[in-house]
């Protein structure tokens, strides 16, 4: 068995009885719900506003190559280095040659995703740097040795006597249950890291190719500390996240609050166009843009697919997804998780290895619903299904669906083997959850329903007469 999937199944059979656990998380995006319905509510035409990002962002996967360029040139004009990564290989490469370059000891971090898509943290403490999480999830869960549960989120698995608990143990606090003491606890740490810091570390949530700039979106101020006390700061950015203007920022900085967090505008909203200059007092005295592929261009190249690569990675349709809700971040396996994870770690990741999580959908189709800039994403996961299909059926697919589609062609064959199930049916019910049953495995946590007495064309057919 593919060893993704069968972490992913036995993941998913350790939470799914969990009950009390799963109320709690799905108690927990309730607030969530909530407060984005009331933000929502002030938006005089919600629909325009997620028409116009998604045509924006359209446009810009569209002559990505165009922006990339307008980008890349705005970037070197003001002092900035750039490097294009084709894979993450290339990335780690690069990033590591900066921090030995710099005799570098000590890297504060704040929320990239993109560094987790790459492995950064564990090259960088297999080299011998610190690296510290600056974002409080972040920090949380590095403490904890895991992944983080949900790319906006972090830590929202985990309780405030667990935190509590993880800040006794590993940084020597006193237990608290006040959720301003612990942050307290934690703020006391970084703001020590910060200052020691040789390298800051951040991700971008969008490049603006008419200036040159990237944009950074956050609640804690931690990026803003990160990028301008350090004296070198390395910027890891997905080749997709290029916007065409400025102005756009004005519409994408209110989508991603709205629907990551239901705040009408994030606290901090940072843009850096390059290092600190002569005139300013503070900000790094040098600036690297690591652009990332990492076959973002493979997704790229597939029109049917490449809408994907519009998402703004806020969130939303992890916090409206029912499979999320139940089997939790981690269950995923892979640094995006949900439905928008589903759809383009097969892409980014192996369609054969990772197809199992376009199957963890009820395909409800509130994930598309939600999106701000309309990715169509329960239609992708079905594509991915076909794909994998098609790239390498397994033959008990083929053998199956050859026969379903040989009865239904059929009407003779079709009513036969109605008439043969329904023995089947009886003779296998004493024999359910047994070593003998031919379906056990499906029937682990389903029953098949009492087959009636009579097929309903025996009962037309008889009420006729």
């Amino acid at each position: 068995m593919n060893v993704h999937l069968k972490q992913f199944n036995e993941a998913t059979r350790a939470i799914t009885p969990d009950f009390p656990y799963r109320r709690w998380m799905q108690n927990a995006l309730k607030g969530y719900e909530q407060t984005r319905a009331a933000t929502e509510s002030r938006y005089s035409d919600l629909e325009a506003a997620r028409r116009g990002a998604a045509q924006i962002k359209w446009d810009a996967i569209e002559h990505l190559d165009t922006y990339l360029e307008e980008f890349v040139r705005n970037l070197e004009a003001h002092g900035t280095k750039v490097c294009w990564a084709r894979d993450a290989e290339e990335a780690r490469r690069y990033i590591l040659d900066v921090c030995r370059k710099h005799k570098a000891k000590s890297i504060v971090k704040s929320k990239c995703m993109t560094s987790e898509e790459i492995h950064l943290n564990e090259l960088l403490e297999a080299e011998g740097f610190e690296v510290v999480e600056s974002d409080l999830g972040e920090f949380i869960v590095q403490l904890l040795k895991e992944p983080p549960y949900h790319f906006v989120f972090p830590a929202m698995h985990l309780k405030r006597d667990r935190i509590s608990q993880v800040f006794h143990d590993r940084l020597g606090s006193e237990q608290s249950d006040d959720p301003e003491e612990l942050t307290m606890i934690a703020r006391r740490v970084l703001r020590q890291k910060y200052v020691e810091a040789d390298i800051g570390f951040s991700g971008a949530n969008f490049g603006i190719a008419e200036t040159g700039m990237i944009s950074i979106t956050e609640n804690e101020g931690n990026a803003r500390l990160a990028t301008s006390l350090p004296k070198v700061h390395i910027a890891l950015m997905g080749i997709e996240k290029v916007i065409p203007k400025l102005e756009h920022l004005a519409l994408f900085l209110q989508m991603l609050a709205t629907a990551g967090t239901g705040q009408a505008l994030s606290c901090y909203n940072s843009v850096i166009s390059g290092p600190r200059r002569s005139d300013e007092p503070d900000g790094p005295e040098e600036l690297h843009v690591v652009l990332l592929d990492n076959c973002r261009t493979a997704l790229l190249a597939d029109p049917e697919q490449r809408d994907a690569l519009r998402c703004i990675r806020c969130g939303a349709c992890l916090n409206t997804c029912p499979i999320f809700k139940n089997i939790g971040g981690h269950t995923y396996g892979t640094t995006y998780q949900g439905p928008i994870g589903s759809v383009i770690t097969p892409h980014l990741r192996g369609l054969q290895e990772w197809k199992h999580l376009s199957y963890a959908s009820s395909l409800c189709g509130a994930c598309t619903a939600t999106c701000p800039v309309k990715i169509d994403l329960h239609h992708h996961l079905l594509r991915n299904r076909r794909n994998a299909v098609d790239d390498a059926p397994a033959f008990s697919e083929k053998s199956m669906f050859k026969a379903f589609a040989l009865a239904m062609r059929h009407p003779g064959l079709y009513r036969l083997a109605g008439k043969l199930a329904r023995p089947f049916l009886w003779l296998s019910r004493p024999l359910q959850g047994t070593l003998l049953d031919p379906v056990r495995k499906w029937r682990r946590t389903r029953e098949l329903p009492v087959p009636a007495r009579q097929t309903f064309k025996d009962y037309w057919e008889a009420r006729r007469k």
